[in-house]
């Protein structure tokens, strides 16, 4: 198995728990078109509860045979993103990216620079915001036989002091995974573990403790069940007795369909649910 990049250490069972749960949003429209020259278009659009709108449009243009893709967003906050993405060019498994992002109502600017480096059993990442700082993030995870072990750090140049620091440790097999992790500045843990039970249910959990906020520790519990090929349905709960609920079905082929909902188990006669939809059309 590949070695993940240090954010994605925990990524089954954070995926598991997170994704795919459409209550966050009143209402999402998403739709996706691929030209045959090599370029893909993205509009999305939410609806939040509190009945504000935003929305971005993104148009993404690769070129897989010189390890170029380049894309640009343009969001109805009016704010400007060009990110460009050398892959495998200077070596084998390495990536650069420079993003730039630009405020036309107030001027305001921004450059980084990323780099990625991915090998066999080792995946190392460094971010470089050029304009604030300017800082510097780098984290590296290292490999072996399923058993990972990583690092973050962060470091303001201009300050010339260390900003953040993190460490994680790991297990990934085929069906299941486990990570610990230690981040901001090594006073938030999570323990999480996620289990491919089968073809049709997966089951995972996490839990964080706080160390700055005192001795409680955070439960979250989730679980997916395909019904067919074309849909399934997921559910969680937490120590604090809010629950989700949601379900996703292919309607026909580049059309999906995910409802959701959330409520408080502990307040069950109060108006704490929220239920949202989300729309997928891909050609």
């Amino acid at each position: 198995m590949s070695v993940p990049a240090f954010s994605d250490i925990a990524k089954a069972a954070n995926d598991l728990l997170n994704k795919d749960f459409y209550h966050l949003s009143a209402n999402t429209l998403e739709v996706k078109s691929n030209t045959p020259n090599n370029v893909a278009f993205k509009v999305t659009g939410k609806s939040s509860h509190e009945k504000a709108t935003s929305g971005a449009i993104e148009g993404k243009f690769t070129d897989k045979p010189n390890g170029l893709t380049v894309t640009q967003t343009w969001n109805t906050a009016n704010a400007l993103e060009t990110k460009v993405e050398m892959a495998d060019n200077l070596a084998k498994g390495l990536k650069a990216e420079g993003i730039f992002g630009f405020l036309p109502a107030t001027n305001a600017r921004s450059a980084k620079f990323n780099l990625h480096f991915k090998q066999s059993n080792f995946h190392g990442r460094a971010f470089v915001d050029l304009l604030k700082g300017p800082t510097a993030n780098i984290d590296a995870i290292v490999g072996h036989e399923g058993f990972l072990a990583g690092a973050s750090a962060g470091y303001n140049v201009q300050a010339g002091k260390i900003t953040g620091y993190s460490a994680a440790v790991g297990f990934h097999a085929p069906t299941y995974s486990a990570a610990i992790t230690a981040t901001d500045n090594l006073s938030v843990f999570a323990a999480s573990y996620y289990h491919k039970v089968n073809s049709q249910v997966e089951a995972g959990s996490k839990a964080t403790w706080n160390s700055k906020t005192g001795n409680a520790v955070g439960l979250e519990v989730a679980a997916k069940y395909r019904l067919d090929p074309v849909s399934f349905v997921k559910a969680k709960i937490n120590d604090r007795g809010v629950a989700a609920v949601a379900y996703n079905i292919l309607l026909r082929e580049g059309v999906t369909l995910g409802v959701g909902a959330s409520f408080d188990t502990q307040k069950l006669d109060q108006a704490t649910h929220k239920i949202g939809s989300s729309f997928t059309f891909e050609s």
